[in-house]
This record gives structure tokens, sequence and C-alpha cells, in this order.
């Protein structure tokens, strides 16, 4: 067998083949997705955070689209001065005057043309004979060129385009001043193998091919756009277009993370790699979820929560002996503090003595037993157990009541939502079984909620993510409610800015999403008298 098959080959557009850019299109693809448009001053916030990632190139919006892409793309050309900074335009003069006139200022200016190739775009969108096309993209590319020094061309629906008419389409692009050819996968149709073979035959046939970088740019329609990319880095591309967290028009586009990350973990492979700062790629994921409210899906690589998270007993003993057990990479390398030991009803003996040393126990096997089964039996009631519930069960708390532990219990509560502002009455019991009530006005009615349970309990939260779907089926059906949130308690105490989750279950969605709150409240509450209780003793 060969052993070179399938490595990247060198080319004197990028020599030694080392180095692939990454051509970021979060602020123009990805903003395309439904939901996910950004203001102006939301672009430019992260369009700070992918100069810090060291992204190579910046696409910005679309000028001639809207107003709002006009404003984007001049507030970010003022400001980043390392990174190219591109806009896309169609193959109009109008289109490429215009988005001209919104590079102004920029240090390092591209402009990205585009033009439909495949016979059913050309027939059913373009209405345009192949040769008209090629006029069009010579033409185009040339009026680019004399006002731009940087043009890209990309032929949209590449992938489904005749071999030989594309071939013809970038080598009009190439010899009219293009200097970067981007072969989009526009349907996310194609296959590793396919994407592969296509790079490798236009850099070996298309006449200045080697002077040029070409470019991938996948959809994940079929889920395989990070796999495509790294095919068409196999056959030659030096460039790659993609987004964080992979949003995009339908189901999306190559992520950034996923195949930043390839690149490095299996850099013996592919002998390729780019200049992104790694460690910025789960900071740069976490602002675009908080500038457009899409999460990210608690299993997806790199970034997901559960990424670099264990909960399986077999997992978690293999961990402890060695990382590289179930682990490929390094979670500080991406921008997490470190793997996850997460405690449920999965989980081993080995792993809850692990915890229990990191907080200062050491037990007899005999007395590990005891608190193992007590583990065991909580982890029937609650998904996730925590440091506060290790500590309750190793106090030999015998409080629990419902799996949750002593604290806050819900007596009643009321919920308005009737005129400009919703409404909200709680009546708790506390730990010591007095009865408190609060009330708050907030946008809606868990808003309300959640700021009189604030009030009642005296612990600040902030949500990070509200979810709630239905357990059971039927007239049995339950509401469930997921929070994620971050402890913002401003006294200085260990635990600030934790994030925790917590979960409610209820035949009423709003009275589960109480009970997920107090889950949370009561947690942050056994942290801060643990916490006196060692300043106490210290």
């Amino acid at each position: 067998m060969n052993t070179t098959e399938g490595r990247v080959p060198t080319s004197p557009a990028s020599p030694g083949g080392a180095r692939v850019r990454i051509f970021d299109t979060t602020l123009r693809d990805g903003e395309q997705s439904p939901g996910c448009s950004m203001s102006p001053q939301q672009k430019l916030v992260m369009a700070r955070a992918l100069d810090e990632l060291g992204v190579d190139v910046i696409e910005t919006g679309f000028p001639a689209s809207s107003q709002s892409d006009r404003e984007a793309a001049a507030m970010i050309a003022k400001e980043l001065r390392r990174p190219t900074l591109c806009v896309l335009s169609r193959c109009l003069p109008t289109d490429i005057e215009a988005s001209v006139r919104a590079l102004e200022g920029a240090a390092n200016p591209r402009l990205h043309l585009f033009l439909s190739t495949s016979p059913l775009h050309r027939e059913h969108k373009l209405r345009m004979s192949k040769q008209q096309v090629l006029d069009s993209i010579a033409a185009s590319v040339a009026q680019a060129r004399a006002l731009v020094d940087d043009v890209e061309f990309s032929a949209e629906d590449g992938i489904r385009t005749e071999r030989d008419f594309l071939a013809e389409a970038c080598a009009a692009a190439i010899v009219n001043g293009a200097g970067t050819i981007n072969v989009p996968d526009t349907l996310g149709y194609t296959t590793p193998q396919e994407i592969r073979a296509l790079f490798e035959f236009l850099i070996g046939t298309v006449p200045g091919a080697r002077g040029v970088i070409f470019s991938a740019h996948c959809h994940n329609d079929l889920g395989m756009a990070v796999a495509n990319s790294l095919a068409a880095i196999e056959g030659g591309a030096r460039q790659v277009e993609c987004t964080v967290n992979g949003i995009g028009e339908r189901a999306g586009n190559c992520a950034m993370e996923e195949l930043v990350m390839a690149l490095k973990v299996r850099n013996a492979w592919f002998e390729a790699d780019t200049g992104i700062d790694t460690q910025r790629l789960l900071p740069a994921s976490q602002l675009l979820t908080r500038l457009i409210g899409m999460p990210v899906q608690r299993n997806k690589a790199i970034v997901g929560a559960n990424a670099f998270a264990h909960e399986s007993g077999i997992h978690q003993h293999g961990m402890l002996r060695h990382r590289g057990t179930y682990e490929i990479m390094r979670p500080e390398d991406v921008g997490w503090p470190d793997s996850q030991m997460v405690l449920g009803r999965h989980s081993g003996r080995a792993a809850v003595a692990h915890r229990l040393r990191a907080l200062g126990y050491a037990l007899e096997d005999e007395q590990l037993d005891r608190v193992f089964a007590d583990f065991k039996a909580l982890c029937e009631q609650q998904r996730v157990i925590d440091d506060g519930d290790l500590e309750a069960l190793m106090h030999g708390t015998d409080a629990y009541e419902g799996g949750r532990g002593q604290g806050f219990r819900l007596a009643s509560m009321t919920v308005s939502d009737r005129g400009q502002r919703a409404s909200a009455q709680v009546e708790l019991s506390d730990p010591d079984g007095k009865r408190v009530s609060e009330s708050a006005l907030g946008d809606g009615p868990v808003d309300a909620l959640f700021a009189a349970l604030a009030s009642a309990t005296g612990v600040n939260l902030t949500l990070e993510s509200y979810q709630v779907h239905s357990v059971g089926i039927g007239a049995d059906a339950r509401g469930e409610a997921n929070l994620s949130v971050r402890c913002d308690d401003d006294d200085g105490r260990a635990y600030e800015g934790t994030t925790y989750e917590g979960r409610g279950t209820s035949r009423d969605i709003i009275e589960a999403s109480a009970l997920a709150w107090l889950d949370i409240a009561n947690r942050v509450l056994r942290a801060r008298r643990h916490a006196d209780a060692d300043m106490v003793a210290a």
C-alpha cells in the first residue's frame, strides 16, 4: 500500500504545501442563516474576535444587498488592519462599484465576485449561454481588477458544473486578473473523493492555475462539509471558506473549528496547518452564540459542551489512568479549561472516589461503598451530581427531598402576562421551613418568574440558555425545563462566574422552569455554606 496516498501535494502556489488560508464567511454566508442576522455593531464585535483568532480573510458582507452590510463593511475596514477584508459582489458593474466603495479605507481589500456556472443555474437562474457566462466573468473580473489588486472569483454551483466548462470559467477569471479561484459546493452535494479529484483536475489543467490560490467553499447538506473541505486540501486547495460553529445557508457551512483542529491533530497525515490561534476557538464560538442567539448542540465537535465531557465509568476510569485513552486533543488547546468528569448514573466508583479526593475526602473502602450507594440512589432522581451534592452526601445530609437537597422549595406561584409587562408572585419554603413571598415584573412570564425567585432566594443568575420540551406522550406527558446559567454573585466567593445547569419537570412548563431555577439556586446556596464553613475553619 502506498502510505503517501492522500497526502497534500506540494504546489508552487503554496511552497511546501503546508499553509492553508482560512477565509471566514461568518459575517456574510453565516449571517444568511435564518434568524442569524447581525447589526453592523455586532458584526464589528465578531470581526474583532476573528482578527484575534488569526483568520486570514474575513468576508464582511454583501454591500449591494443592504445598507446594513455597507455600514458593517465600512466600520470593519476602518478598524481592522491585519487581515484581508473581503466583500461579495455579483458580476454586475453597479454591484462592483458599490462593493469597491464599501472597501474604501481597508488596509488589505479583496473583491469577491461570483457567477453561476452549472447547467441548471445557467438555464433557470441566469438564462445565459455558456459564452455569455464566460464573457461576463471576463468583463467583471477585469473591471474589478482595475479597481482592486486582490480579486477572487467563485463559480457558484461549481461542483455540478461540467468539468471542461468549469475549467474554461476558471481560466477566464485567471487571465483577467483573479488571484483566488473558489470552487463552491453550493448545495452540499459532493463527496470527498469527487471534490479531491476535481481540484486535482483543475489545478493540473487550467492555464495559469499554478500561479493562483484555489479555494473550497463547502456546504453541509449531506453532513460532509468538513470532510469535503479536507479532501479539497488533499487535492491542492490552499484556502478554505468556513464559518464559526458552521452556521450558514440551510444546513450550514464547513465549521472552522472542526477543520482547523482536524489539520492540527492529523498534521502528520495532511502535512498542512493554519495560522489560527486554536485557544481562541471556544471564546469565538461562545461570542457568536451570544450575538445571534443560536445555541451550539452539546455534542458538537470541539466547541460543544460535551466535547470533552466523560460520564461513562469505563471512559472515566481510562481518563484517570491516561487522558489519551479517550481524548485525541487537549481541551486547553481549543479554549476549554479542562476535561469534565460528569458524575451521573453511568459513572463508576473510581470517578466518584477521584472527585471526592479532589474535594479533600480520603475514604476507606467501606466508607466509599456507602457514599457510592447513596450516589447511585441520587442519580435516579437527577441527571448530574455536582460537588455540592457530593458534599451533602459526605456530611450525611438526609434532607434530600426529591433528590434536590435541602433548600428552598416552591410552595405556590402566580404568573400573569397582561398589559405591557408580565408579573410573577412566588411563595417559597426556605431551608428553615419559613415562608418567603416575593413578586417581580419582567419582559415575559419566565423573565418575571426568575426575577421573583432571585428576590426570594438572594441568588443572582444570568441565563445562558433556556429550553423546554415534552417528556412522554399523550395525557401522561410532562414538561421539562433545562437551564444553563452563570452565577453572578459579587461578593468575591470562589463560585463567582461558575456555570450551572438545572432541570425541572412538571405538567406545567412555567412550574417546571421554576423548579429548574430552584435546582440551581439551592446548589449555589450549598456552595456558599461550604465556602463559609471553610473560611471559619481556616
